[in-house]
């Protein structure tokens, strides 16, 4: 990566991921209602349809499972055969649960490949049921596969490959069979809860709501904040609706630099400040070469041809880059530093690590 797309990419993160210190938000971005959430549901199916594409007869399983699917349409299979079905796919199914839907509204699903199967294109998903972590059916699901992946495979062995063609969805593909119960409109408290905890941001959600509707806001930790609701279920709904249109200001948080070894990329939110410290960044290089050379007995010797080895070790190092930086440098001075010596994201990570052991950054890195 070039110098000028390290600043580029840098500078694009921060405008578009790092907040402003300070800034007002609605209360509804900054806080989940506890009751009112999110549930995840998991299934286990067949595809079928499939053109010679689905699992192969190493999963063992596949067979199994369209044996005890028969049996449920009163077909027997004799005992000791297994069942060779290029047809077939064994998938997971998964869903969410969307907060407050009743019986017979639909979901969408995702289907994923469990065995070998080579591609779910053109597939049918059969009836699934859809369970959540206590164990019970809340859905059930069947559809035809949408993928947007293909993969085909020629006879001598070539193959294409675009996208995935192993996992597709299905739009409205499950219908809710199970309501998911919740005390939201019982419990004599609503309870808010901070999606990012933080004292003063806390502190500031009580006292806007406070002043807004009278002394009906309480917190005891940085996670949570409980308010007094209406007992009516239609004024509690429009009381909620009203509390997540306040605009909150944010307390101010640890700016932080977050790695990704994985990948290189590197993240600085707004706020990160250095003190003063100079850095020498240079780098070692070892280039060990081998050249083999050849023995050649003199003409009538007795002696043989042989081959020996001849190793070349140089030890080299690139000129030592030297800056420092004066006590409080912003972000874009960090930025400029460090791209001025044609710095990669490898090279910033190793640089602000070792920084931070220095305890030169007020910050919190996070590597991930």
């Amino acid at each position: 990566m070039s110098r000028r797309n390290v600043t580029f990419f840098l500078a694009c993160l921060l405008f578009a991921v790092a907040p402003p210190a300070q800034s007002a938000q609605a209360l509804g971005r900054l806080v989940h209602v506890e009751g009112v959430r999110e549930n995840q549901l998991v299934g286990y199916g067949l595809v079928v349809g499939l053109q010679g594409s689905g699992d192969s007869t190493q999963v063992k399983f596949s067979g199994q499972s369209v044996a005890n699917m028969l049996k449920q349409f009163g077909v027997r299979l004799p005992e000791g055969n297994s069942t060779k079905l290029k047809n077939v796919a064994t998938v997971m199914v998964s869903a969410v649960f969307p907060p407050g839907y009743r019986k017979g509204q639909m979901i969408d699903i995702a289907v994923s490949s469990l065995g070998d199967a080579k591609s779910l294109r053109g597939g049918t998903l059969l009836l699934t049921p859809l369970r959540a972590a206590d164990g019970e059916i809340y859905a059930l699901a069947q559809g035809h596969l949408v993928v947007g992946g293909m993969s085909a495979q020629g006879a001598s062995g070539s193959s294409v490959t675009v996208n995935t063609a192993t996992s597709g969805r299905v739009p409205n593909g499950a219908t809710v069979e199970r309501e998911i119960e919740t005390d939201f409109d019982t419990a004599p408290m609503v309870r808010l809860s901070l999606k990012r905890p933080h004292f003063q941001t806390a502190t500031n959600i009580v006292n806007t709501i406070n002043r807004k509707f009278g002394d009906v806001a309480t917190t005891r930790d940085a996670t949570s904040v409980e308010v007094a609701a209406p007992a009516d279920p239609t004024r509690r709904v429009a009381f909620v609706a009203m509390l997540e249109r306040l605009p909150i200001d944010i307390g101010d948080a640890l700016p932080k630099v977050v790695f990704n070894s994985r990948t290189g990329t590197v993240v600085i939110a707004d706020g990160v400040r250095v003190r003063a410290a100079a850095i020498s960044h240079g780098a070692l290089k070892v280039v060990i070469s081998e050249s083999p050379q050849v023995s050649q007995p003199a003409p009538f010797g007795r002696g043989e041809t042989v081959v020996t080895p001849e190793s070349r070790v140089a030890v080299g190092q690139d000129a030592a880059q030297m800056f420092k930086w004066p006590e409080g440098a912003s972000l874009q001075a960090i930025i400029d530093t460090i791209n001025s010596t044609g710095a990669t994201p490898d090279d910033v990570m190793a640089i602000l690590q070792a920084l931070d052991q220095a305890g030169a950054i007020d910050g919190e890195l996070i590597v991930i």
